[in-house]
C-alpha cells in the first residue's frame, strides 16, 4: 500500500482506526492500538502513525499522558464521523476486528496490568518499580532499591510471575496492626 494511494483505501484506513477505537470504548496506548489494527489488517507502522496523526491534526481523535504514557481516544467529532462514514468500511472487516478485538484487547490488558522495571541509579544501586493497572489506572505502585542489577532483575522477574499472590501479602502486611 502506498501512501499516496486512492483516496478511498486512505480513508478506509483511518475509519478502521476510529472503528476500533469507538469498539474498544476506552483510551489505549499506541501500542495496543497497533496490535489491534494488525490483528483486523495488513499495515505499514509509518503509515498507521501518519494516519494517527492526521486523525489528532483534525479533532477525530484526542492523545493525551497518563503516568508517562501515550494514550489514545476517540472525540465526539470523530463518533458522528464515523457513524456518518463506516459504511465504507468493508463488512469483512467489522467482523475480523468484532472478533478478533476483544480477544487482542483481554491479552493485551492481562499482558500489561502487571509492571515491573527498574532504572540504575549508578553502578551498584537500582530502583524497581513495581505496578498493577486496571483500566489504564494504577491500583497499585511500590518502588524498592536494589543493590545489584540481578537482584533487580529477581525483583522484577518475582512481580511479573507472582504479583497476584505477593499483592495480597503486602497488602495484609501495610494493615495489620502492631503491638
Amino acid at each position: 500500500m502506498k501512501l499516496s494511494s486512492d483516496n478511498e483505501t486512505l480513508a478506509e484506513n483511518k475509519i478502521l482506526i476510529l472503528y476500533i477505537l469507538y469498539k474498544v470504548g476506552k483510551p489505549i496506548s499506541n501500542d495496543a492500538l497497533l496490535n489491534l489494527v494488525l490483528a483486523v489488517t495488513d499495515m505499514n507502522y509509518f503509515y498507521f502513525q501518519q494516519f494517527l496523526l492526521d486523525l489528532l491534526e483534525n479533532g477525530y481523535i484526542i492523545n493525551y499522558l497518563k503516568d508517562d504514557k501515550s494514550f489514545y481516544d476517540i472525540t465526539d467529532f470523530g463518533r458522528e464521523s464515523l457513524e456518518l462514514t463506516q459504511d465504507i468500511l468493508p463488512g469483512i472487516i467489522k467482523l475480523r476486528v468484532d472478533s478478533n478485538f476483544k480477544t487482542e484487547l483481554e491479552s493485551f490488558d492481562n499482558e500489561h496490568s502487571v509492571i515491573a522495571e527498574y532504572t540504575p541509579r549508578s553502578e551498584d544501586n537500582f530502583t524497581v518499580t513495581c505496578k498493577i493497572v486496571e483500566h489504564n489506572d494504577t491500583i497499585f505502585e511500590v518502588k524498592v532499591f536494589a543493590g545489584s542489577r540481578n537482584q533487580a532483575k529477581e525483583i522484577v522477574d518475582n512481580w511479573k510471575n507472582n504479583a497476584e499472590v505477593l499483592y495480597p501479602e503486602i497488602l495484609e502486611a501495610l494493615t495489620k496492626k502492631r503491638e
